[in-house]
């Protein structure tokens, strides 16, 4: 039997956020937007390292909305740009507009291969577990990728509970880490990885890490170098290392990209992506 692969030599899933539910083309021209403007950036991440695509879509005006048709439209248009090379994955965030059944029933509707829910979100307390529950295993059923998005310690010591209840179907589910905050003021730094990975310690799952202002490479070369995964991209930042704009998103995918090869963890292509995210789930 061939030995599994240390953590830390895994291959890295390289995902990138590449416009969120706040910014626009004021905040940088090359925010993509549209589905056209989605499947143009997906390719140049694709090409970058990325093989994980987290999208959120957008009204005509440009706000955030979870509408099933939007998504399908631009789920569509990425896929006739990068074929199967990357995993896609919808958003459910709330952004304050949304409630949970909302988010339950975009996601039943559209049917992705890979969805994101935060904990806090879609299982705000202990009324909201049946509900959720049943949702969360028809998802594990359908072989959906869910990645769970934890906002602090707590909310990952809740995952941790929750899956070990079963409200969370996966024995050992996938968990994102968000450092810092929207809106300035709260930049993510590296050192605050480790109060995350103490709470995961019984965690078993994939981890991987985003994290908002000017430190977002530092933070990913942190994760990336102690066995997690991680995610770039304008939703969270949008200038390189050195405090530049960057030119695209692909730019700052390709700034990680190089991290990690040097690291020993090169980018992983979508379907060894897709390998290790299915072994965690079961």
């Amino acid at each position: 039997m061939t030995p599994p692969i240390p953590p830390a030599r895994t291959p890295l899933i390289l995902m990138v956020a590449p416009n969120g539910a706040r910014r626009t083309k004021a905040d940088h021209p090359a925010l993509p937007m549209t589905p056209a403007e989605l499947a143009r950036t997906a390719a140049e991440c694709r090409d970058a390292g990325a093989s994980l695509l987290h999208l959120h879509v957008r009204d005509s005006r440009g706000r955030h909305i979870l509408d099933a048709d939007a998504y399908r439209d631009a789920l569509a248009a990425v896929r006739d740009a990068v074929g199967e090379s990357m995993i896609l994955q919808i958003t459910t965030e709330a952004v304050g507009l949304y409630d949970r059944h909302a988010q339950m029933a975009v996601t039943r509707s559209v049917r992705p291969e890979a969805v994101s829910l935060a904990v806090r979100e879609l299982i705000p307390d202990v009324a909201a577990e049946p509900e959720a529950g049943a949702f969360l295993e028809e998802l594990h059923r359908a072989g959906t990728l869910v990645q769970y998005i934890t906002y602090g310690p707590d909310e990952v010591l809740r995952l941790v509970d929750l899956s070990r209840r079963g409200v969370v179907p996966e024995p050992a589910p996938s968990v994102l880490f968000v450092l810092g905050r929207y809106g300035g003021g709260a930049d993510g730094r590296p050192s605050d990885l480790c109060p995350f990975l103490t709470a995961w310690t019984d965690g078993g799952g994939d981890w991987a890490v985003c994290a908002f202002g000017a430190e977002e490479a530092a933070c990913a070369g942190a994760a990336i170098a102690m066995g997690g995964h991680a995610r770039v991209g304008f939703e969270n930042n949008l200038r390189l290392p050195d405090g530049t704009p960057a030119a695209g998103n692909a730019d700052l995918v390709s700034v990680v990209a190089g991290a990690a090869r040097a690291i020993g963890r090169p980018p992983a292509d979508a379907d060894t992506a897709r390998r290790i995210l299915a072994h965690h789930s079961r």
